[in-house]
């Protein structure tokens, strides 16, 4: 098994299982990801309909974690001849993602098209000597 396919079996954070436990996968505020390795290259796309990317979003790299935050605005009316309904779904939301050791923030791209978010971070190349290396012991 090599190290990035380690590193995305073993990626979640307690705060990330704390969160989508007081979220829940159903919650107004949840945001549901997909995340997949494109070459070498780690694709996250969040669904974020109803949102205007440029004022809504927020998207940052800080310490090796992939931060997707906002705010939710929605409105639904109905109008009849004698009735009217509306509905508001609003909220604040956000979701963590541990990224791979070595990604840089300044590479990260993010695009918005059709309520789907799409975050790209290219993922470094691991040399040789990433693993432990055996340091000899002599004797004095």
């Amino acid at each position: 098994m090599t190290d990035l396919m380690k590193w995305f079996d073993n990626r979640r954070s307690p705060m990330d299982v704390i969160e989508r436990l007081f979220e829940g996968d159903a919650g107004s505020s949840a945001i549901r990801v997909e995340e997949m390795v494109d070459g070498n290259t780690l694709v996250v796309r969040a669904e974020l309909p109803g949102v205007d990317p440029e004022k809504d979003v927020d998207v940052t790299v800080t310490d090796g974690v992939l931060t997707i935050k906002g705010e939710r605005q929605e409105k639904k009316e109905h109008k009849d001849k004698d009735s009217y309904r509306s509905e508001f779904r609003y909220g604040s939301f956000v979701r963590r993602i541990p990224l791979p050791s070595g990604v840089q923030q300044d590479d990260v791209t993010a695009s918005y098209k059709d309520g789907v978010l799409e975050v790209r971070a290219p993922i470094p190349e691991q040399g040789q000597g990433t693993g432990p290396s055996k340091i000899p012991v002599t004797r004095g």
